[in-house]
Formats: structure tokens, sequence, C-alpha cells
């Protein structure tokens, strides 16, 4: 196989992808409450865990706010 007909995925462009059917979401951030100084802290995908007030890594993720309901048997 020559190298020129290859087409890597990580070259399509937005528009081929959404033809495709997949569509690009946006970087969504998340909000987390520090465990030491229950700042909230947003963080993205590749940040680091780490509070931006005092340093602690430890984070706790806030709950919902849509209803969830399960049903029982």
């Amino acid at each position: 196989m020559e190298r020129d007909s290859l087409v890597l995925p990580s070259t399509q462009s937005a528009a081929s992808a959404a033809a495709s059917g997949r569509a690009f979401q946006p970087v969504q951030a998340i909000t987390y409450l520090c465990a030491n100084c229950c700042a909230a802290n947003t963080l993205n995908r590749n940040d680091a865990v780490r509070c931006r007030e005092c340093g602690h890594r430890v984070m706790y993720k806030q709950r919902t706010r849509r209803v969830v309901q399960f049903e029982a048997r």
C-alpha cells in the first residue's frame, strides 16, 4: 500500500466527520468541590486535579440537578 493513498483518521476534516455521523462535542469544563477548603474549581479534561485555592488534590464531583428515578421490581 502506498503512503499517499493512506488517510489517517486524525487528518479528517470536521465536515467529513459530521457527514459520517460523528459530531465533535465541545470540551466541557466540570465543576468540582475541594475536600479541604470547599472551593468550587472548574477543570477541563487535561487539567491537573488540584485545588486552585489551597493546592489540595482531593476533589468531589457535584451532584446532578437532573431528576433521576429508578424502577424497582
